[in-house]
């Protein structure tokens, strides 16, 4: 589809002046319009609505910077250029602080004029790219706190849908950062159990000799520091959702006491004597692969079949990459409110290196990212510049590839890998201890024996 010739509206008492621009302009693709004074081109820019303004700053009856201030004063965004005499730039620089995109002095350099012009065809069209991605976000880009509409995501909120509609266990899958709590929230809000509390904790981040009082509770004086009785995540889930996010880590001594309380929807707190019936939905979270969990001893295969009535499966950002102008502007959008700034939008190619980029952490670095950016910018674009430095080295959206030498020992070989690994995810070593299947502990003992410090 041919994109649409932007219209100028050309505002000059001269009309030899006139004639020489409507030739200049329509060889260099725009549709021109002519007005012969300022109350002229007022009237014209009423009814027809250019694109852009090309007006002489002297003028009789309406000058060129009172037309600025009429044209500005509908807050939409149409650059307006003067044209000024060499005695008269010092007013043309007030008018740029009054909102003139640029201006041009006689005679004309006629290739500075075009390249002022292109520039500000440049920044319309990436206004328009920015309010098509607004007008999306304002219909609804996605399914409830979702954002994005590629196949992979439809085929997840159509999932989550079927899963709303009844009360059975399920168990999400993703890679770190992608949002498995987020889909967890979701059917909960969109259930009969609405209603009812949506309780969350991370198997990971609790301490092993804390985690049974977490999730049993505890009765008054049950161990050292039990000073009061305090109801588990089972309790306070009651009528409502219990969301066990890395559920491959709970310890296995645990596994089987969970597994009774899904099965009988009864708990007992420690140190107490009486079994409490619970009304609680499970939902479980795991970045793991839940077969290769069960496989590897880290999660218990009758808990597993337990909890896995249905399998949520998130695919990460790399895999929806359609959805990252779209996340990219809700970002920002989000952030801009929360900094106070007022950033419009990314330039052509920010974004095409964060679809470029792998994104190891998922959405959550890309939030991260965008706030990042966004506080730097303070307003106008977020330009390359903006992002880190891991982000805009990667070369023309290639994957990394490794390189060894013929006759390469396995052991060159294991550490060339590890490196290329811990410098494609940032030097995220729980990232990268993901992507090879090993323990962070296992990326730190290497790193020492390489002879590399820690960080």
């Amino acid at each position: 589809m041919p994109q649409r010739m932007p219209t100028i509206l050309v505002a000059d008492d001269d009309a030899a002046m006139r004639e020489v621009l409507e030739m200049r302009l329509q060889e260099w693709g725009f549709s021109v319009l002519l007005a012969a004074d300022g109350n002229d081109a007022l009237q014209i820019a009423e009814s027809k609505n250019p694109d852009m303004v090309l007006a002489d700053l002297v003028m009789p009856q309406v000058s060129g910077l009172e037309l600025l201030r009429r044209l500005k004063s509908d807050k939409r965004y149409r650059p307006v250029i003067l044209i000024t005499a060499e005695g008269s730039v010092d007013v043309a620089v007030e008018a740029m602080k009054q909102g003139a995109e640029d201006f041009v002095t006689k005679p004309l350099d006629y290739p500075k004029l075009r390249a002022i012009l292109e520039a500000a065809r440049g920044e319309m069209a990436l206004r328009g790219v920015s309010e098509k991605l607004n007008s999306q976000l304002d219909r609804g880009a996605g399914f409830a706190d979702f954002i994005g509409n590629s196949k992979p995501m439809r085929e997840v909120y159509d999932l989550i849908r079927s899963l709303s509609a009844n009360d059975t266990s399920v168990i999400i899958t993703g890679e770190s950062g992608s949002g498995k709590e987020l889909v967890a929230k979701t059917i909960h809000l969109q259930s009969s159990r609405a209603r009812g509390p949506l309780i969350a904790i991370n198997a990971a981040a609790i301490p092993e000799n804390l985690m049974e009082s977490e999730i049993f509770g505890h009765e008054k004086g049950s161990f050292t520091g039990a000073i009061s009785t305090r109801a588990g995540c089972f309790e306070l889930a009651h009528r409502g959702t219990l969301f066990l996010d890395e559920i491959a880590e709970m310890p296995l001594a645990l596994q089987p006491k969970l597994l009774r309380i899904l099965e009988d929807q009864r708990v007992r707190r420690l140190g107490g004597s009486q079994e409490i019936a619970v009304d609680v939905r499970v939902i479980a979270a795991t970045n793991r692969e839940p077969r290769s969990a069960v496989q590897s001893g880290k999660l218990r295969e009758d808990l597993y079949y337990r909890l896995n009535v249905f399998t949520v499966c998130l695919p990460p950002l790399r895999e929806r990459i359609s959805d990252i102008p779209l996340l990219i502007q809700h970002f920002i959008r989000e952030c801009s409110r929360k900094h106070n700034t007022q950033v419009l939008g990314a330039r052509q190619e920010t974004t095409q290196l964060l679809k470029s980029y792998g994104w190891p952490g998922n959405v959550r670095e890309l939030r991260n990212v965008i706030e990042r950016a966004v506080i730097l910018a303070r307003g106008g674009w977020i330009e390359p510049s903006h992002l880190p430095a891991y982000i805009t080295s990667v070369d023309d959206g290639l994957t990394a590839r490794i390189v060894l030498p013929l006759h390469a020992t396995l052991a060159e070989a294991e550490r060339e890998i590890l490196m290329q690994t811990l410098r494609d995810s940032g030097n995220n070593k729980a990232e990268a201890a993901r992507r090879l299947g090993v323990d962070v502990k296992t990326i730190r003992n290497k790193l020492k024996s390489y002879g590399l410090d820690d960080q």
